[in-house]
């Protein structure tokens, strides 16, 4: 666990993802190595992700915003349409067998992949004002999909903004912010959820698991305070190309692992 953190962290920092596309496969192998029930190995891996991502996402929305490359007003006003997707989209989640979960997060994941390895970057300097309407469909689908994959959803939201004209740099500190927003809905739902479902899973609460949990911060918070500093001196077109290919290689096992439970 110690190990994965560090990258983790440092990601989160350096996309403003949360680091939960690469915690979430972590923990689904680690909880399915040590027994956990496996029609609810994954929601736990889920609802521990998104639980990292909070304390995680603070530190590095913290250092973005150091940088003044936090957009606070869209955060808010897009914000709560994701939250709304967020809550509709751990209902959703918690309704599902961990193989059609899996299923579901092998599918986006591979989308993503193939998404950062064929987007260019390209700079643009004017911000468009963003319609309601697209505020409103957008952020529920961001936030509706996040929740069943354990994200925090930047993956998605730093495109949008930056299709709307933000910067790259603007893109990712904002979409940190959002992807708090994201983590403390979705790790609320997925412990209310776990609790009503009476999973009894061990040291957890609901789909929480605690010693996951206090091994992941102290390094994830560390390292993505590095990242978020990283971001605004590197070329992140070639980080996103690798980081592209590590999706595919993590969606292709676990669709391997879906035709095998």
């Amino acid at each position: 666990m110690v190990i994965t953190a560090v990258p983790v962290g440092f990601v989160a920092g350096l996309f403003g993802i949360g680091g939960g596309l690469i915690t979430v496969p972590f923990l689904y192998y680690i909880f399915n190595t040590l027994g956990v029930d496996p029609q609810y190995v994954m929601h736990l891996a889920v609802g521990t992700s998104f639980a990292i991502i909070i304390p995680t996402s603070t530190v590095s929305v913290l250092t973005h915003h150091k940088f003044k490359a936090v957009d606070f007003n869209i955060v808010k006003s897009y914000g709560i349409y994701v939250i709304s997707g967020v809550v509709f989209g751990t209902i959703f989640a918690a309704t599902l067998k961990t193989k059609s979960l899996i299923l579901f997060f092998s599918i986006m994941i591979f989308f993503l992949g193939f998404y950062l390895l064929l987007i260019k970057e390209k700079e643009r300097d004017i911000v468009v004002n963003i319609k309601l309407y697209l505020k409103i469909i957008l952020g529920f689908i961001v936030g509706f999909i996040s929740a069943p994959m354990g994200i925090g959803g930047a993956i998605m939201n730093v495109p949008i903004l930056k299709f709307f004209g933000y910067s790259i740099n603007k893109a990712i500190g904002s979409a940190a912010a959002i992807g708090f927003l994201i983590a403390l809905f979705g790790a609320a739902g997925f412990l209310i959820s776990g609790s009503y479902l009476n999973t009894n899973l061990p040291l957890s609460i609901g789909f929480l698991n605690i010693p996951a949990f206090l091994i992941f911060i102290p390094i994830t918070t560390f390292m993505a305070r590095i990242g978020a500093k990283t971001v605004h001196s590197i070329d992140k077109n070639k980080i996103s190309k690798i980081f592209g290919f590590f999706l595919l290689i993590v969606a292709t096992n676990f669709l391997i692992e879906y035709f095998q439970i």
